[in-house]
């Protein structure tokens, strides 16, 4: 069960923060469950004022990606949004279909586009290049979200969540695959990862190419795994299957979503969710928000976030030191005092040069 809250509340505007206490029993790589005062914000990464503000209350589904010219884009009601520095809600791209965004070096968009059952790339200039869209002659399931490597190698994600008619990625045994797969530089695309995980979601790969961070979230299944995990990678991209490691377990609430690195090797993960969805969670207490572990898999501290469900987040900002956050359609942020490190801006664009 969930432990009591730690008392620490505060409010500004319209948005609000809370530190979490004792979690659900989980296991973790840094050893055991941290208890309630271990829990305290640590300094180094929130402040006092790291208080989460309501942006929008439309159009912020999925996928935010920051962007010192375009702003914010994020994915919502079947189109990609962009929140403009002047905080204009405009749409970027009609119709896209799309879930995950990121922008790679070269500041250009991909896309995982669900609806089209492919990954993609928005160029600069408008060309939109396809990317992947079959493996082994198969179409993909839905492509969820997406991670890069420091050599430019794409992984993204590729589970099944709602309907299952007209699919096609079956196993030699008749078994769905809801995999991971790298797409390389030169357009080969691999399957790293077929059932090691439940349902893969958010990915991130640590800032060292060492290790594959995936969200496995099957939370429409009773008992279904609401856990993150770690991989070891290898210097040529591939998936050490037998390296599993759990980093957290959400047990009876909904598992991680999406994730982003601080400039520090901390993960800030979105997962959870505040009121019960019976039979599949049954929290008692809410849970959704930000959870921020340590480069060794340690809980630190939850950012609460009060809409359901807490999808994903993204650093952004000239500074890259504020997380935008979207929740069930809205877009929430809050201020860190340690820098992202996402792949785009390139490191000489972002002011502190951390």
């Amino acid at each position: 069960m969930l432990g009591s809250l730690i008392p620490f509340w505060r409010r500004a505007g319209r948005g609000m923060l809370l530190l979490i206490g004792s979690m659900v029993g989980v296991a973790t790589v840094a050893g055991d469950e941290p208890r309630l005062t271990e829990l305290r914000p640590p300094q180094e990464v929130l402040g006092p004022e790291a208080v989460p503000v309501l942006l929008d209350e439309r159009g912020a589904g999925e996928g935010p990606a920051w962007d010192p010219q375009w702003g914010l884009l994020t994915s919502g009601e079947g189109h990609i949004f962009r929140r403009s520095r002047t905080c204009e809600l405009t749409v970027f791209r009609r119709d896209a279909g799309s879930n995950g965004l990121l922008f790679d070096r070269q500041g250009r968009l991909l896309i995982c586009e669900p609806v089209r059952r492919r990954v993609t790339r928005l160029d600069r200039d408008g060309t939109l290049t396809v990317l992947a869209e079959r493996f082994e002659g198969k179409r993909f399931n839905q492509p969820n979200d997406l991670a890069l490597d420091s050599k430019g190698r794409i992984y993204f994600s590729d589970p099944v969540y709602g309907g299952r008619r007209d699919l096609e990625m079956y196993d030699n045994d008749g078994r769905l695959v809801e995999g991971v797969y790298r797409i390389d530089p030169d357009g080969t695309v691999h399957r790293v990862i077929a059932h090691e995980v439940d349902r893969p979601n958010g990915l991130a790969v640590s800032l060292d190419d060492r290790f594959l961070y995936v969200a496995d979230n099957n939370n429409d299944t009773v008992g279904g795994a609401r856990k993150l995990w770690r991989f070891s990678l290898r210097p040529d991209g591939s998936v050490d299957t037998q390296s599993r490691t759990l980093v957290y377990d959400w047990h009876h609430t909904r598992g991680p979503d999406g994730m982003k690195w601080d400039a520090s090797g901390r993960l800030f993960v979105a997962a959870g969710r505040n009121r019960p969805r019976p039979p599949y969670e049954v929290q008692e207490q809410p849970t959704a928000g930000i959870y921020v572990f340590s480069p060794e898999g340690k809980l630190l501290t939850v950012v609460r976030i009060e809409r359901d469900e807490t999808t994903n987040c993204a650093f952004g900002g000239d500074d890259l030191r504020t997380v935008f956050v979207t929740a069930g359609g809205t877009l929430w942020s809050f201020r860190v005092n340690v820098t992202g490190r996402p792949p785009w801006p390139p490191l000489a664009d972002r002011g502190d040069g951390n």
